[in-house]
């Protein structure tokens, strides 16, 4: 009987190289992707041109690189089964954004984002013109790898039905050039939220770093932060978004962590109050941060050099045929 051979499905992701990674990104993310590479194939992506959209020292910015390259390895992601490369060095990347910029990105489309209005608050006049371009650039680093599958947290799900409604025009006017690809996100754990505002998610941007958790923090700091972390009014340890949203997210963090789910958390929690579940909570948080930064000390610049270069030629034949493909239907070839 002839075996059946299966054809694994393609997901793209990738992270800006800016600002401090943290907890919120390893479990709503990294995490995802770590286990996604058994079933699928993996591409995961240094997306530093989406990082210039806001300005970056040129020195930082190499370092940055360098250190979420770390950070995926560290995490578990296998050069083996997945492909990690920096977006800036297939120029694919640029060339597929002008196209969709031309053939199936709206003005309408961009002026519905909310994540531009986000970040660019008031000052809409003045940011760069690549920040409110930004989701075409995105929607051409999906298309690329015929892409069926995009891992994001809930405040991108808006750009990945942008790549959709991008690739149904195109193929409607040009024929089925592009796959159309579709929004995962993360249930549990998809949002952490500031461990000082749990109304707002836990940034990798934040001005105040008090408020998240660094992958690559001091031990101490990470614990000391923890203990000042907010709670809610009362003193049951319980799970509701509604009314004990802080504490609900400490208990996400905590079963996200270590071993327990929250609601075996909140049964050995009855009857202790929030400095006892707290103080067992940084216990956690110290150990997953011990443990991964032993991991990430160990790999050297050179790794990742070798790694980004072996990923570059991997995705550079993929993205070739892929524009070789576009420029006949448009007419540029």
């Amino acid at each position: 009987m002839e075996k059946k051979i299966e054809i694994k499905k393609t997901i793209f992701s990738g992270i800006q190289p800016s600002g401090n990674l943290n907890i919120g990104n390893y479990i709503g993310a990294i995490s995802q992707w770590v286990k996604m590479q058994e079933k699928y194939n993996c591409i995961f992506s240094i997306v530093d041109y989406h990082a210039i959209t806001v300005k970056q020292s040129p020195e930082e910015l190499r370092r940055r690189i360098i250190e979420v390259v770390k950070i995926y390895l560290a995490a578990g992601i296998d050069p083996n089964k997945s492909i990690i490369f920096q977006q800036s060095a297939v120029a694919a990347h640029t060339e597929l954004a002008w196209i969709l910029n031309c053939y199936g990105a709206r003005i309408a489309d961009l002026n519905k984002m909310t994540q531009f209005k986000d970040k660019a608050g008031e000052n809409q006049e003045s940011v760069s013109v690549g920040l409110y371009d930004y989701p075409v650039l995105m929607a051409a680093d999906i298309l690329l790898y015929n892409t069926e599958i995009v891992p994001v947290g809930e405040d991108q799900k808006q750009h990945v039905e942008l790549a959709r409604d991008i690739a149904k025009r195109f193929n409607n006017e040009f024929g089925e050039t592009f796959l159309i690809p579709q929004a995962v996100i993360k249930q549990e754990g998809a949002r952490i939220m500031s461990l000082l505002d749990p109304k707002k998610k836990m940034s990798k941007s934040d001005s105040n770093q008090n408020n998240c958790i660094g992958l690559l923090d001091d031990i101490e700091v990470a614990r000391k932060k923890i203990m000042r972390a907010v709670t809610d009014s009362g003193s049951e340890i319980e799970y509701d978004l509604e009314d004990k949203p802080a504490l609900s997210n400490l208990l996400t963090i905590y079963a996200q962590l270590g071993t327990r789910e929250i609601p075996r958390l909140v049964k050995d929690y009855r009857g202790k109050g929030y400095g006892d579940f707290k103080k067992d909570l940084a216990d956690v948080v110290v150990k997953f941060l011990t443990d991964f930064q032993k991991k990430y000390n160990k790999i050297s610049d050179d790794k990742v050099i070798k790694i980004l270069e072996a990923g570059r030629k991997k995705v550079e034949k993929l993205a070739s045929a892929k524009m070789e493909k576009v420029r006949q239907v448009i007419g540029v070839r």
